[in-house]
């Protein structure tokens, strides 16, 4: 079920700023499941399953349906698409990748000859087959977006590999603990947010209106565990990791040591990650309002930000028991 719901959610088209498809397929796999759904100015989709005690606690979940992409700034006369990144894109790993715009039309990502410069986004373009600019315009305009085209494909016993992955995988956890989810005298609010990858955008918005009593964002961490990589010291099939630190928050001491009781008392086996880059939804609901109590959970990823995110389903499986027993204890 888990890995089904995962693979639905990576075949939607859902670069920052334009996830409503995303949405759109999470209502329609939860639906029945919980007891209201809206969407904000931001495009947030906010979710609420009501607790059974008026007093009890309103906790909020946060995991991001965009992905990394390419905006169209400029069509040249012979049809080629210059563009520029959607959050975090590497011009390396990009080079000679199959592409795919929101409405089907499909490209080829490629860089242009360079003489001594290092791989930039100014010299990368999209060749969709068109004969000059007319013919071009007649598919894709300046400001649409196109994503790494979905490629969804298994990695030995246990492993799947993907785009999107970054924050899919976190998108499918927080369906299936909503499906998965008995009576509970905590309200929980699954937030899926917004333009994390352009700045956690979405989900400051959403906490300000939630006014959770603890937060908990869900999404990926980088991995140690390749060739000549060894920080974070996190490793795939070893269990979901309970973020301690990164550049944009410190867990709150108490929601950090709550999951790691969760995960005990589940039987998961959880990894501590401290991680010296990045930053989740988690710094933007910390800092809402008066502040709020939050951690992250993290599922270790292989190759974040490229075409092929590598994660191992036994994480997500013990992500998914840690989850419902952390709504049980809070």
């Amino acid at each position: 079920m888990l890995r089904d719901t995962l693979k639905t959610l990576l075949a939607a088209y859902g670069p920052s700023g334009n996830e409503h498809t995303v949405a759109e397929t999470v209502k329609g796999l939860i639906a029945s499941h919980v007891d209201s759904m809206r969407v904000d100015a931001m495009g947030n989709l906010i979710v609420e399953k009501l607790g059974t005690d008026e007093n009890g606690k309103r906790i909020m979940f946060s995991a991001h349906m965009d992905h990394i992409g390419f905006v169209v700034t400029d069509i040249d006369e012979n049809g080629f698409l210059r563009v520029h990144n959607v959050g975090g894109v590497n011009p390396v790993i990009s080079n000679a990748r199959h592409v795919v715009f929101e409405n089907g039309v499909e490209g080829v990502i490629y860089c242009q000859p360079l003489k001594g410069e290092n791989p930039a986004m100014k010299y990368l373009f999209i060749d969709i087959g068109a004969e000059d600019r007319a013919d071009a315009e007649r598919s894709v305009q300046v400001g649409d977006m196109a994503v790494y085209a979905p490629d969804f494909f298994e990695l030995g016993e246990n492993r799947v590999a993907s785009p999107a992955m970054d924050d899919r995988c976190a998108c499918a956890l927080l369906c299936e603990m909503l499906m998965y989810l008995d009576e509970t005298p905590n309200t929980v609010v699954a937030v899926f947010s917004t333009q994390e990858e352009v700045g956690c955008r979405g989900a400051m918005t959403a906490a300000y209106s939630v006014r959770p009593d603890m937060g908990v964002a869900l999404d990926v961490t980088a991995w140690g565990d390749t060739p000549e990589v060894k920080l974070p010291a996190v490793k795939l099939g070893k269990g979901p990791a309970v973020k301690f630190i990164d550049s944009s928050m410190i867990a709150t001491p108490a929601v950090r040591d709550l999951m790691l009781r969760a995960a005990e008392e589940a039987g998961v086996a959880a990894q501590r990650e401290v991680l010296p880059f990045g930053g989740t939804d988690g710094s933007s609901i910390q800092r809402s309002r008066a502040g709020v109590p939050t951690g992250t959970l993290s599922i270790p990823c292989r190759y974040v930000h490229s075409p092929a995110e590598v994660i191992d389903m036994r994480d997500m499986e013990g992500a998914l028991k840690l989850l419902l027993k952390l709504v049980e204890i809070a």
